[in-house]
């Protein structure tokens, strides 16, 4: 790495830490930050030419032209810095993603003006891709940013840039913004995982019971909650109106337990791709299953909720 480019690098980083983290800023003037563009710059040089040209031969036209053109650069300059003076952001906490894919999360732009807000541009600050924006008077749009989370686990949002170089792009105006929101990356699912490991299922404590209703047909019981769809009986429901599941007359419960060790793998990253893929295995098939880890272990149930906590902690662990 160069010199200059590391120098720059470290002032970045030295100036993002030093920024509160929020999840709502309003830009103020403290906050937004103006320098000329290159633009700007060439066209400072060419008014200095206009103006030593017009000294020299004393044209008046020419120092009509060139005191009319400072004099529009500076309206442009209070107006690229109003532009984003006074807008407020605000993020939108982003859900969950696994490990390798982008986390989408919105930001809110609310302009509470009397005037519109042109070409306001945000990104994420370490590689900008540009997402631009009009904001009409007194109202609010929202702006879609993706981002590629560094891995799996529990990662805060990155630093926002705000930015826009209306009305003649001679100015450049800009925001530096952290938020605090955080989002929680799933380990990524193992593509070819092997099925689910049935043979670790214990059984519950109990004989063999009998599961047969009143004014039910053997093999079928009246709905439960957390029964998969693929039992239920469409047809019954559809004329009857009363939801039936398949069931066998006699049932034994089984209860799997989803563990490192039951991988059959060293490395700890792969261990845990293949238990988020068993884990969305045995919720699609409607199993009960626990998970165990070093430092946590999840009691056996079913269901969408259960199916959160368990991702949450192959996140965390």
């Amino acid at each position: 790495m160069y010199p200059i480019t590391w120098a720059r690098a470290r002032l970045a980083r030295w100036f993002e830490e030093r920024l509160p983290l929020a999840d709502s800023v309003t830009l103020t003037q403290r906050s937004v930050y103006i320098v000329p563009s290159s633009a700007g710059l060439m066209l400072s040089l060419t008014l200095l030419v206009l103006l030593v040209a017009s000294i020299n031969y004393q044209l008046n036209p020419g120092y009509l032209l060139t005191f009319l053109l400072a004099g529009c650069s500076l309206v442009a300059m209070h107006v690229a810095h109003g532009t984003l003076r006074g807008l407020t952001m605000t993020v939108i906490a982003p859900d969950a993603c696994y490990a390798g894919a982008k986390s989408v999360f919105h930001v809110q732009l609310v302009n509470a003006s009397k005037r519109p807000r042109y070409a306001v541009e945000l990104a994420v600050a370490e590689r900008p891709q540009w997402v631009c924006s009009d904001i009409p008077a007194q109202t609010s749009t929202r702006v879609a940013l993706a981002w590629h989370p560094p891995g799996r686990g529990l990662h805060r949002l990155p630093t926002l840039r705000a930015h826009t170089a209306f009305p003649l792009g001679t100015f450049r105006v800009w925001s530096v913004w952290r938020p605090a929101a955080q989002v929680l990356v799933y380990p990524q699912p193992e593509a070819s995982a092997p099925p689910l490991p049935i043979g670790l299922a214990d059984a519950q404590p109990g004989p063999l019971h009998a599961t047969q209703h009143s004014g039910e047909p053997d093999g079928l019981r009246p709905y439960r909650s957390g029964d998969p769809m693929k039992h239920i009986v469409w047809k019954k429901a559809a004329k009857t109106g009363e939801l039936v599941s398949r069931d066998s007359v006699v049932e034994q419960h089984h209860t799997l337990w989803l563990e490192r060790q039951a991988t059959g793998l060293t490395d700890a990253e792969r261990q845990l791709s293949r238990l988020c893929n068993w884990v969305l295995q045995a919720d699609q098939l409607g199993v009960t299953y626990g998970l165990r880890l070093p430092d946590t272990d999840i009691a056996p149930d079913r269901g969408g909720a259960h199916l959160q906590r368990c991702l949450r902690a192959l996140a965390l662990a």
